[in-house]
């Protein structure tokens, strides 16, 4: 299992080209977590304000940014659309904030608030539940225009990380 997190972040650390399967991206994903607790614990231990989470989290954003760009051509989607969802729940957030400011200030009506509140929380929450289901999804069978299928052979190895 921890061999696809450093296939990953050694070997692929900014490959956006080929497929990912999902075992590529959730192991990624899982011993992410398991390390960000573990700097984030470390930090707080050393009482760190920004410490080893902060560079463990840039030394892999790149890296997780391409596994899930390649994750979304396993399913014949581009990766840019993860961009897009990206930016649309970065908008959705402001939005929130704005409204949020603008009611603390008194400049609008609580109902205005709550409406804005309320459509951009739904707006953000779909986008991930969609982008969460597109991560489960099965990769397509055969080779897609991102590249050939990386369980085509049926095997669980970890060498058709990556590769087109």
């Amino acid at each position: 299992m921890f061999n696809w997190y450093k296939k990953v972040v050694f070997e692929n650390y900014a490959n956006f080209n080929g497929r990912a399967r999902r075992s590529e991206y959730w192991y990624f994903t899982l011993f992410n977590v398991i390390f960000s607790f573990l700097t984030m614990a470390i930090d707080k231990a050393l009482n760190l304000e920004i410490g080893l989470n902060a560079v463990y989290g840039l030394a892999v954003f790149i890296p997780g940014l391409a596994v899930a760009f390649r994750r979304l051509h396993d399913i014949g989607k581009s990766g840019w659309l993860l961009v897009i969802i990206y930016l649309a729940m970065i908008i959705c957030a402001a939005v929130m904030i704005g409204a949020s400011l603008s009611a603390l200030s008194g400049v609008a009506s609580p109902g205005g608030f709550g409406i804005g509140v309320i459509v951009s929380a739904v707006i953000v929450f779909g986008l991930a539940i969609w982008l969460l289901v597109m991560f489960c999804t099965n990769g397509d069978v055969g080779e897609n225009k991102y590249g050939p299928d990386p369980k085509a052979d049926g095997s669980e190895d970890i060498s058709q990380i990556g590769v087109e």
